[in-house]
């Protein structure tokens, strides 16, 4: 972006704010310059070399007390009103002096478009009889200018706004001359008549979480969401995040914040942050909106995202837990299994010392336990019988 355009924003975000007052005049009628006791609201700051202005809503006779130009009007209404330029500095000043269109910022800020482009909305309505005007040091000049709602208009809110610019040529750190465009504006807000339809969502809700090693003092939740204005009318309202664990038992909820103005079609992004959080193995948040248009409070909206957060000191006790349990039942398993594969050679061998002892009769005084004949006189063997 541009070193012009970052300027246009920036100033542009100045737009003054108030209340509602209409005053119509007649078109044509010459503006006519006034003395400026004091700085009103949306009175640049001083520039280098002094230069200090103002831009306000004002009428034919002066300032009315209005900070913004609110209107009610239908589809080819035209009407006639009037800004005040004032110079609070001490040289004349020309200003270029222009209606333009706003838009929501993702921070949610009004900002109006920079000079380099052109206004397709209300501020494309909005018609000077010139594009600059002179203003005297200590003097006010009120502006009229004309106003007309095409027949094809849209319903709902149209916003915008009516600025004096105030181009010089500064010179910057490298020494260069480069053209600087100073902007003050006053907002526009324009409600064209038929079908209203307030409507918001939420797009999507990132939950992150800094899951700690240790559960004891718990971790950080951030939690991101997009609002949309999905409806044709400006809101407002609050946005409440509520952080709950397995079983919907709630761990945190947020104040309800207040939302930034909402233009039609507008998106926002809003972050929350909440500490001490427990890991609860499972974390999930649910945003809530309570949107508002005026004074009419809509339907709650909501939308909820989850993300998983183990709490890994337990997680890991548990682990070596059942790493110590399985092990140990391997073990008495193949202590088992041992026993049972001994168990028949044991039986064998105790088998086979019992058929042996059975088998083999004990003698006494004879290697091997037989028992040997005597011969007798006659040559014969004598048995043990025949002694």
């Amino acid at each position: 972006m541009t070193l012009r355009a970052t300027l246009h924003r920036t100033l542009a975000a100045l737009a003054t704010t108030a209340a509602l007052l209409v005053t119509a005049v007649p078109a044509g009628a010459a503006p006519a310059p006034s003395p400026t006791p004091d700085a009103p609201a949306g009175a640049a700051p001083a520039a280098d070399g002094g230069f200090r202005w103002a831009v306000q809503p004002s009428s034919k006779e002066g300032p009315t007390g209005r900070n913004y130009f609110v209107y009610d009007l239908a589809p080819g209404d035209r009407i006639t009103d009037y800004v005040g330029i004032s110079n609070l500095g001490t040289e004349p000043m020309t200003f270029s002096v222009y209606g333009t269109d706003a838009f929501t910022t993702d921070d949610g800020s009004f900002a109006l478009l920079p000079a380099s482009d052109k206004p397709t909305d209300v501020g494309s309505w909005i018609k000077f009889a010139q594009g600059r005007y002179t203003v005297q040091p200590g003097q006010r000049l009120d502006i009229p200018f004309r106003l007309t709602v095409p027949a094809n208009a849209t319903p709902g809110d149209h916003a915008g706004g009516v600025i004096g610019a105030l181009a010089q040529i500064e010179t910057d750190a490298a020494g260069q001359r480069i053209n600087v465009d100073r902007r003050i504006a006053a907002r526009v807000y324009l409600r064209v008549a038929g079908e209203l339809n307030p409507a918001v969502a939420v797009e999507s809700v990132d939950l992150r979480y800094d899951n700690p090693l240790n559960p004891v003092g718990g971790g950080e939740a951030v939690i991101v969401y997009q609002v949309r204005n999905t409806g044709n009318v400006r809101l407002g309202g609050t946005g409440t995040v509520t952080l709950t664990g397995p079983f919907g038992w709630e761990l945190a909820r947020t104040t309800p914040g207040e939302l930034p103005e909402l233009l039609p079609g507008a998106t926002i992004t809003v972050t929350e942050r909440i500490t001490g959080v427990l890991p609860a193995m499972r974390l999930t948040a649910e945003v809530e909106l309570d949107p508002r248009a005026g004074d009419q409070r809509l339907e709650p909206v909501t939308r909820a995202s989850g993300v998983w957060a183990p709490p890994w000191v337990l997680v890991g006790l548990v682990l070596i837990g059942v790493g110590y349990l399985v092990l140990r039942r391997i073990r008495n398993q193949q202590t088992a299994a041992e026993k049972t594969s001994a168990a028949p050679q044991l039986a064998e061998k105790t088998s086979a010392a019992e058929a042996a002892a059975k088998t083999a009769p004990a003698a006494e005084g004879t290697p091997g336990g037989t028992t040997a004949a005597t011969p007798d006189a006659d040559g014969g063997a004598e048995s043990p019988e025949q002694r």
